[in-house]
C-alpha cells in the first residue's frame, strides 16, 4: 500500500472533477442534459458522497456527516435502471452552496482517513487489499467520463470554452483487414494477481479463439456516412426488431454526435459545431454499430476476439497493453483526458498492437458482440456489491478499450465497460470483424 500515491490520486481526482464542473455556467447546474441520467447537481454531491460512504462510513465505521445528503447522493446509476430513485429534477435538490459544503466536509474526512487510518487489513471485507480505497479512486475517474459526455449534450452557451482546438487534420484511412491467427485469449484475472479489479473482472479463464479478420481502424465518419447516404436508417433489413423500433419511435436517422445544417454534416463537439471530421471514429450506439456491420456483410468482434487482437501476439504471448508492457503515454493513444473530442484514426502508430491494429485503446470505447455477464467464479465485491450484478440482465453489452476521457488507471486488459444497446451518448466507436474460412 502506497499512502502517498492514494492521497495524490484522490487530490488529482477531486481537482479534475472541480475543473469539469467549472466548465459550466451557473444556469446549467440543475439541468438534465441526458434524460436517462440524473441532473447535474446530483454528481457534484455523488462523487464525494460515494467516497465518504464507502471508505469512511462503511469500511472504517466512522460517523456520518449528514444522513439526508449521504442518502440523496448515494448511488449514481441511470434513473431508468432498476433500483434507481425517481426524483423531481429540481424541487428536491439542495442549493449549490449546501452541496459544496457537504462535499468539502466529505473531502476532509476522506483525506484524513487516507493520511492516518489503517487502510489495508487482511480479511476485512472492504479493506483487504485496500479495496475500498481503490474503489473510490476508480469510481470518480469513471464518473468524470460520464460528466463529459453529459456536458457534450449541453448547449454551447452553457459551457466555458478553454484554450482548445480540435485536431481535424488528415483524411480517413483506407479500409484494411488484418488476419489474426487462431490462439488463446485470457478473459478476466485471478484474485490477488493485480492490485485492484472490479468484481466483473474476476475470475480468470482462457478462451480458444478461432482465426478471424478484423479491421485495422475503427469505422470512421467517412465510412459511416456511406451507410447514412445509402438509406441505412430507413431499411429494417439491417436492424434487430427492437433496434428498428427504437429508430422509429425516437426518429433516429443518424449518429447522435452528427447534426445536419443547411445540407451539410457537422460533428457536435464539446464547445462548437465542427464540419464533420471524416477521419474521426464514428461514435454510435451498439444498435447502430451492429446495423452497419450487417450492411457491410460483417459483424462486431466478440470480447475474446478483442482481447486476442489487442493483447495477443503471433508468438502466443500476451501483452499488458497493445503496444507492449510500457506504461500508457500520450504517444500510445488518445486517452487520459487528452482531448475533448476524438482524433483522426491511426494518429498513434506507437500504440499499435502486435498484429498492427490501431487505436484498440483510446479514441473511443469499442463495442463488442458480447453480452455483459459474469465470469466463472464471480462474486460481488464488498465495497460496491451492486456494481456489476445489477446489470447481468442480458440487456447490456461489453465495451473494451477506452476513450479520450478514460483515465490511464483503467487501461488494464481486464477492465470491462458496458452499456445498453440503444444508449447513444457514450464515447463509443467500433470496428468490424469477420470469420476466416
Amino acid at each position: 500500500m502506497d499512502r502517498d500515491a492514494f492521497l495524490s490520486r484522490y487530490r488529482r481526482n477531486r481537482a479534475r472533477s472541480r475543473a469539469i464542473f467549472d466548465l459550466l455556467v451557473e444556469d446549467a447546474y440543475y439541468s438534465q442534459p441526458i434524460a436517462l441520467r440524473h441532473p447535474i447537481v446530483f454528481y457534484e454531491g455523488h462523487l464525494p458522497a460515494f467516497s465518504f460512504n464507502t471508505l469512511v462510513k462503511r469500511a472504517l465505521g466512522r460517523p456520518g456527516i449528514d444522513a439526508r445528503l449521504e442518502r440523496l447522493f448515494a448511488r449514481g446509476i441511470d434513473p431508468a435502471e432498476p433500483g434507481a430513485p425517481v426524483r423531481n429534477p429540481r424541487d428536491e435538490w439542495p442549493d449549490r452552496a449546501e452541496v459544496q459544503a457537504f462535499a468539502a466536509e466529505a473531502d476532509r474526512a476522506v483525506i484524513a482517513a487516507l493520511e492516518h487510518e489503517e487502510l489495508c487489513r487482511a480479511g476485512h471485507p472492504l479493506l483487504d487489499g485496500a479495496e475500498a480505497v481503490h474503489a473510490i479512486l476508480e469510481h470518480e475517474a469513471m464518473h468524470q467520463e460520464t460528466l463529459l459526455y453529459m456536458w457534450h449534450r449541453l448547449a454551447f452557451d452553457q459551457k466555458r470554452r478553454p484554450d482548445y482546438a480540435p485536431r481535424v487534420d488528415g483524411s480517413a484511412p483506407a479500409a484494411e483487414w488484418i488476419d489474426v491467427a487462431a490462439g488463446c485469449a485470457t478473459l478476466g484475472v485471478d484474485r490477488g494477481a493485480i492490485p485492484f479489479g472490479w468484481d466483473n473482472e474476476f475470475g480468470k479463464s482462457r478462451q480458444d479463439v478461432p482465426a478471424f479478420s478484423i479491421e485495422r481502424h475503427n469505422v470512421t465518419n467517412a465510412v459511416f456516412l456511406e451507410f447514412v447516404d445509402a438509406g441505412g436508417y430507413s431499411n429494417p433489413e439491417w436492424w434487430r426488431p427492437e433496434d428498428w423500433e427504437w429508430t422509429r419511435s425516437e426518429r433516429i436517422a443518424h449518429p447522435l454526435f452528427w447534426e445536419l445544417h443547411d445540407g451539410d454534416w457537422f460533428w457536435r463537439g464539446m464547445f462548437e459545431l465542427i464540419p464533420l471530421p471524416l477521419a474521426w471514429p464514428a461514435y454510435v450506439s451498439y444498435a447502430e454499430a451492429s446495423a452497419f456491420a450487417r450492411w457491410r456483410g460483417a459483424r462486431l468482434p466478440s470480447e475474446g476476439e478483442f482481447q486476442r487482437a489487442a493483447f495477443g501476439t503471433p508468438e502466443g504471448a500476451e501483452r499488458l497493453h497493445p503496444w507492449g508492457d510500457a506504461e500508457p503515454a500520450s504517444i500510445h493513444g488518445a486517452f487520459d483526458f487528452s482531448s475533448w473530442d476524438p482524433e483522426p484514426a491511426g494518429s498513434h502508430p506507437a500504440g499499435r498492437s502486435a498484429w498492427g491494429i490501431d487505436d484498440l485503446v483510446g479514441n473511443g470505447w469499442e463495442w463488442t458482440s458480447t453480452t455483459f455477464a459474469p465470469f466463472p467464479g464471480f462474486r460481488p465485491m464488498a465495497s460496491y456489491p451492486e456494481y456489476s450484478a445489477d446489470f447481468f440482465d442480458g440487456d447490456h453489452v461489453v465495451m473494451k478499450g477506452g476513450s479520450p476521457a478514460t483515465a490511464r488507471e483503467l487501461l488494464r486488459p481486464t477492465f470491462r465497460n458496458w452499456f445498453r444497446p440503444r444508449y447513444p451518448y457514450v464515447y463509443a466507436s467500433f470496428r468490424l470483424a469477420k470469420d476466416r474460412g
